[in-house]
């Protein structure tokens, strides 16, 4: 099938009939360019939007967000999940306001080299706000061209990805770059859906070869499963004094610099009983004096490689112990709390309205 064709009647849907309204659409700063970008990896655009412009009332340039402490720009990702993106936008935009004096770089090989941005996002920002010929290449092309042009080599292997680039870059209209790379991932995100897509009235249904094979439901092919892995976490919410114990996870895991309560984590479904609690304390912790003991069981979160479940164990001490004054712990209120990050699996404990009153 000619390309040509393939990108002609591409951008004729474009301007007749792609009305999806975005707040990042046709913006030329490449900070909200790139902000929004890394907003949306691993994020629908529906709960990405509320978060974009949240960020951009706060931190109105790079050098603002720059300039920001870590635990301030983390409580306003808090929700969004991918915690890794929230660390590499700080530190790539503490690298453009040092390194670049807060002016974002404007060649993609600049672009590309800043943390946490790959090709596709330097792709991304180089075309819409500096008008340079690079393709965008994500799972929405991946999966027009899949269908379009009747590909099944594995989008996932070696030889799909380098048959995918090298097409896409064939497709790409250089005079207009960013218009282009907008309306693929706009007509991928809205009639070449993964699922149910809109065929009947797809503008590109003549030229599509999954369309005329009934092969729409097959493409793109994926070479590996994604094998999840279940992970048990109790989480002990200890008071005392009118103060709960809270941790901040440092290691390289889900979650990194965010809060939590005192974690045991366990490879199976773990049982616990008065008896069991007491034990954990006392052998662990060296805990003896404690009250108001509450198991509830933990509504699961589904992450992308990984479902969590477990319990949460609200219980009340009788001094703070010296044991947990780590360099990485805390004894904070309520409303210090309220300031402070946590991951989801967290927070949909504490803000359950039935449990918050017993909670502090």
């Amino acid at each position: 099938m000619n390309g040509k064709k393939f990108t002609q009647f591409l951008l004729e849907w474009n301007k007749a009939l792609n009305n999806r309204p975005m707040p990042w659409k046709g913006e030329k700063d490449p900070y909200k360019v790139w902000l929004s970008e890394v907003i949306l990896q691993q994020t629908r655009v529906e709960q990405g939007w509320a978060y974009y412009e949240k960020f951009v009332k706060q931190y109105k340039d790079i050098k603002a967000l720059a300039k920001a402490s870590d635990e301030a720009v983390f409580k306003l990702w808090e929700g969004l999940g991918y915690y890794s993106r929230c660390k590499n936008l700080l530190f790539t935009a503490r690298t453009v306001a040092e390194k670049y004096n807060g002016v974002f770089p404007a060649s993609y090989e600049e672009i590309v080299q800043l943390k946490g941005i790959g090709p596709y996002t330097a792709s991304a920002i180089a075309s819409f706000c500096f008008n340079l010929p690079y393709a965008v290449i994500d799972g929405n092309v991946f999966r027009i061209l899949a269908r379009v042009f009747g590909i099944d080599t594995p989008i996932d292997s070696t030889a799909g990805k380098k048959q995918f680039k090298e097409l896409a870059e064939q497709l790409l209209d250089r005079e207009q770059p960013g218009i282009y790379n907008q309306a693929i991932m706009d007509f991928g995100a809205t009639v070449c859906k993964p699922a149910l897509p809109l065929c009947s009235s797809c503008h590109l249904n003549s030229i599509c070869a999954a369309f005329k094979n009934a092969t729409v439901s097959n493409l793109p092919v994926k070479e590996k499963t994604l094998q999840k892995k279940l992970r048990w976490f109790s989480y002990f919410i200890f008071h005392a004094n009118d103060t709960t114990f809270i941790h901040k996870r440092t290691a390289k895991d889900i979650w990194q610099n965010l809060f939590e309560f005192y974690l045991v984590e366990s490879d199976a479904a773990p049982s616990w009983t008065d008896d069991k609690v007491e034990t954990l304390l006392a052998t662990r912790l060296g805990i003896k004096q404690f009250s108001n003991v509450t198991v509830i069981t933990a509504l699961p979160q589904q992450l992308t490689h990984q479902t969590i479940k477990g319990y949460f164990i609200s219980i009340n001490l009788a001094e703070v112990p010296q044991v947990l004054s780590g360099a990485n712990d805390r004894w904070v209120t309520t409303e210090q709390m309220k300031n402070l990050p946590f991951p989801g699996f967290i927070n949909q404990h504490l803000q359950n309205k039935n449990i918050q009153a017993s909670l502090f």
